[in-house]
């Protein structure tokens, strides 16, 4: 899905990305990222870390949540495509598994922060326009 020049003007609601970047032999940086878009293929973030399109990154997704913050670790994704804007970058990322296999825990913690992502978007919606919900 490539990504058009306007989109992506909002993040995805209570959800991060996390992934730790080497910074020198006996250093590390972990970085949150904000998402603008989650399938069950891959995600689109923002970052102002550079990467380049072919490289692999390790994912860890969490999802704000009252109770209990849902999330999915260890993640593999694929970076495809790299959009500059201001001093950021959008990347898109494909989900990959180094056995080609969808790991279970991961693919259902992933399917629930889906689910839980479209009702948000749905309930945010409403409240945008109440009008939509209100139907006799």
């Amino acid at each position: 899905m490539p990504m058009s020049d306007n989109a992506y003007h909002t993040p995805l609601p209570d959800l991060v990305a996390r992934f730790t970047l080497k910074k020198g032999l006996f250093r590390k940086e972990l970085v949150e990222a904000s998402l603008f878009d989650l399938n069950q293929f891959g995600c689109v973030l923002k970052t102002d870390k550079v990467f380049e399109p072919g490289e692999t990154l390790g994912l860890d997704l969490e999802m704000d949540m009252p109770f209990e913050n849902i999330q999915a670790n260890g993640l593999t994704g694929l970076i495809t495509e790299r959009r500059k804007y201001c001093s950021n970058f959008f990347y898109h990322i494909d989900f990959i598994a180094s056995d080609y296999r969808p790991k279970a825990e991961r693919s259902e913690q992933l399917e629930r922060i889906r689910d839980v992502l479209d009702r948000k978007k749905s309930l945010l919606s409403r409240r945008e326009n109440p009008s939509l919900g209100a139907t006799a």
